[in-house]
């Protein structure tokens, strides 16, 4: 099957800067994807935008030129619940790779014991409308009571305004939840204003919350190379949750419509987030390690 990427789309970086910081041993990137190839791993018909093929060998290829050991692959959008790319991918990372799968509640069991022989650790829900339908409350708790005994955990994709709405949804999930991107903040907004407590307190109250501190292109208004106006909310997390932090690169990038990042630029602005040697160790080694893969 052939499929022809959407006219707006904007193709990855293919050759980025070589990143000047220099990554602590064991640095995982918490948060990329693969598209396809479409030939191979069709996209699903139901999807809301058709991508440029992005491989597990660009993706590995990427993970050595940038410095990482291992990868946590998330499940695009584009392949809905046909988690075959991304499992095909993890099967050939010399299990330097885990997975985050997208999955309905009717998945088979035996479709479940075999990701988890693959690596995948958790599933995915995602809340963005333009992206995706979400479904009710009950959708996703149905999913979550299938997965718990595997001792996966919740990965949950919102923008600020969606937090409020779920609320009771999101601190009623059992199993370690890790939110995207810090839930998307609007950055024009103060850093110390409700819509931003809302979501520190989000973490504060509820201990198995997570988030990555990811994706400052998607959120910044003043743009590349600093992504100034990001940066702070970033911190502020960090400073605040060093033990429940993640990292990665969001490569290949879905849906930017501009200004498309550098990835090795986007690691030499780890340290702007996370300034000392221990807390970068924490974001990109401890925690993710502890996470996907037991703290081996």
């Amino acid at each position: 099957m052939t499929f022809t990427k959407d006219a707006d789309w904007l193709d990855f970086v293919e050759d980025p800067t070589k990143p000047i910081f220099k990554l602590p041993v064991g640095a995982v990137d918490s948060h990329c994807h693969v598209f396809g190839p479409g030939n191979i791993f069709p996209f699903a018909p139901e999807r809301k935008y058709t991508p440029c093929d992005a491989s597990k060998e660009q993706l590995f290829a990427l993970r050595d030129f940038l410095g990482f050991d291992r990868n946590v692959i998330v499940q695009a959008t584009c392949h809905g619940s046909d988690n075959r790319a991304m499992i095909d991918a993890l099967l050939s990372s010399n299990g330097r790779a885990r997975g985050v799968a997208t999955v309905r509640p009717d998945v088979s069991e035996e479709s479940l014991e075999q990701m988890h022989a693959a690596g995948v650790r958790a599933v995915r829900f995602n809340f963005v409308k333009r992206l995706v339908d979400p479904k009710p409350d009950e959708y996703y708790l149905s999913i979550v009571e299938r997965i718990k005994k595997y001792g996966w955990h919740v990965v949950i994709y919102f923008e600020a305004q969606d937090l409020a709405e779920r609320w009771n949804l999101f601190t009623n999930i059992p199993t370690d939840v890790v939110v995207d991107h810090m839930g998307r903040p609007d950055v024009s907004k103060p850093i110390d204003g409700p819509e931003f407590e809302l979501f520190l307190r989000f973490m504060r109250e509820n201990k198995n919350v997570w988030s990555k501190v990811t994706c400052p292109e998607r959120m910044s208004l003043q743009g590349p190379p600093d992504y100034s106006d990001v940066i702070p909310f970033a911190r502020k997390v960090v400073d605040n949750f060093p033990d429940r932090v993640l990292w990665g690169t969001d490569w290949p990038h879905p849906n930017i419509k501009a200004n498309m990042p550098d990835d090795g630029k986007l690691v030499d602005l780890i340290p702007t987030i996370a300034p000392t040697p221990e807390l970068q160790r924490m974001l990109l080694v401890e925690n993710p390690n502890r996470l996907y893969w037991g703290g081996k």
